[in-house]
């Protein structure tokens, strides 16, 4: 009986000595969602729960809203006062912007005609129609879906040059089973990690858990 209370005793001693693992640490850079053509701020609930489960505030997320039907430079120049907005009141020099479909060519106006680079640390792109989609040949009557057709003088202007400007870190996540950007490598930066999916749906990555947790990786890189 002796023998065992001296053991008990020599175990909880080292284990008293052991170091616990360090607490992980709250992301601190904000984070703000562009939803793309007819989206909404309410695109982002499955992303905005795990960013949360993952170590993120309510007031370090956000998510920015825009008129699809109206004009991407337009979109572009509410999204660079936006950022400043979240900046003055989180007090960060830096965000990340996670954009989805037609938000990727809003968030790459407005990084790289309207000089946002320097003010975002990261830029991920789902299924971002970052090089036009022959899909907008369905809804040409508004502007946003004859710059967002490949071609369009809108999108010459982003490919032409760098297409991935400044310091940020970028990367986009693209899908064969994608049936929204056409094509689906449309959505591929020269200059960013260019993630292949496997098969995933233009809609699908909004709920994808297994993307969004890559996605909020790449932001703690």
């Amino acid at each position: 009986m002796r023998r065992l209370v001296v053991l008990v005793t020599a175990l909880l001693a080292a284990l008293a000595l052991t170091p616990s693992p360090p607490a992980a640490a709250a992301p601190g850079t904000p984070v703000i969602f562009v939803h793309g053509y007819t989206g909404s701020a309410s695109n982002w609930t499955t992303a905005i729960a795990l960013f949360r489960a993952g170590g993120y505030s309510s007031s370090e997320l956000f998510a920015y809203e825009y008129n699809s039907y109206g004009n991407n430079i337009t979109n572009a120049e509410g999204l660079a006062t936006y950022v400043s907005r979240v900046r003055a009141q989180t007090g960060a020099s830096q965000v990340d912007i996670v954009n989805h479909s037609m938000g990727g060519l809003v968030s790459l106006w407005y990084v790289k005609q309207l000089g946002g680079a320097p003010y975002v640390r990261h830029l991920a792109s789902l299924a971002g129609a970052n090089h036009g989609t022959t899909y907008a040949g369905a809804c040409l009557i508004y502007v946003t879906c004859q710059q967002m057709y490949p071609g369009s003088s809108f999108i010459t202007t982003l490919s032409t040059g760098d297409e991935t400007p400044g310091s940020t870190a970028y990367a986009t996540w693209y899908s064969p089973c994608d049936g929204v950007i056409i094509p689906y490598t449309s959505t591929v930066l020269s200059g960013a990690t260019n993630n292949y999916v496997l098969c995933q749906t233009h809609i699908g990555y909004l709920t994808d858990t297994v993307t969004l947790t890559a996605v909020r990786t790449f932001l703690a890189s």
